[in-house]
């Protein structure tokens, strides 16, 4: 009866095996390796606990030398909002055709900082954390995702100003207020998978970091963040229009202003709910796969 390669190895002493026999032998893997989808899902879910923690941690180091301290997740985009209504809407004039042009630009800039912080935030999150990396065993996606949730933070935080202001405009409470708890959802899935995608490229490039904010901010302008898209394509060719309509950077914020907005000054087209949904789950998926598939190259080297 002919013996087998497992039989074999199993007669023979472990000093007379490969280590790739002796590991099979045992039950053991290398070091290191990349577990299989499916396994590190589940291994990451098993860490939500300590994702809860980092982000905690992290979001109250961020402005820990700051006289300020948290205020500054307010601050910051009440700032912006303020500088770019100078700007767009007084000098520019682009707050005509906008009926409630405050609440229109705030609620852009504050939506639109989410997915920029989350980005941003997220191209360092494996670079800045290399010590944890190296001394912890743990799925790496954990760290963008901890990210992710700090900025989610950031916007709940930021929403204290924001409602008020909303208010403040001559905007009633309604129904569709509620809203905006899917709508964020569904941002935070695209964020977080951008996120990991730039997580990955900045662990590869650290230069990542630095190029981003001028991509971003091109986005920025993109998005129609300061502007109506609907007034802006006027006379342009129709697919112009769509694809800035179906663009995440303004389809996220044009959703909840739609909620919050009696009249925000445009009309929402029947497929831009799919295109929500279509861009969460096809950022969060390929940006899963992406991430993990480089699993084992995070903290080497």
């Amino acid at each position: 009866m002919a013996v087998t390669d497992v039989q074999q190895s199993v007669l023979l002493t472990p000093d007379q095996l490969t280590p790739a026999e002796l590991a099979a032998r045992f039950g053991m893997s290398r070091a290191g390796a990349r577990p299989p989808f499916r396994v590190y899902l589940r291994d990451l879910w098993g860490r939500r606990h300590f994702i809860a923690s980092y982000t905690r941690a992290s979001n109250a180091a961020m402005y820990s030398n700051s006289f300020l301290g948290q205020v500054w997740q307010v601050l910051t985009p009440l700032l912006n909002a303020a500088v770019y209504f100078f700007i767009f809407g007084y000098l520019l004039k682009t707050k005509r055709s906008i009926p409630n042009y405050i609440g229109f630009l705030t609620i852009g800039i504050f939506v639109f900082t989410y997915m920029q912080n989350s980005i941003i935030h997220g191209s360092r999150s494996v670079t800045n954390n290399l010590n944890i990396i190296r001394a912890l065993h743990f799925p790496r996606a954990s760290l963008p995702l901890g990210t992710t949730a700090i900025a989610l933070q950031q916007l709940l935080a930021s929403m204290l100003a924001m409602l008020p202001i909303v208010l403040l405009t001559g905007e009633p409470v309604r129904w569709s207020w509620l809203l905006l708890g899917p709508i964020f959802f569904l941002e935070s899935l695209c964020a977080l998978g951008v996120a990991l995608v730039v997580a990955r490229i900045g662990a590869a490039i650290p230069d990542t970091s630095q190029f981003l904010p001028f991509l971003l901010r091109t986005w920025l302008y993109l998005s129609g963040i300061f502007y109506s898209i609907t007034v802006f394509t006027r006379g342009k060719p129709e697919w112009v229009r769509v694809v800035l309509e179906l663009n995440p950077g303004a389809l996220y914020p044009e959703l909840v202003r739609h909620a919050l907005l009696v009249d925000p000054g445009s009309k929402l087209t029947p497929h831009v709910w799919a295109a929500a949904v279509g861009w969460a789950v096809f950022a969060v998926v390929v940006g899963m796969v992406f991430f993990w598939k480089g699993e084992e190259r995070y903290g080497r080297g």
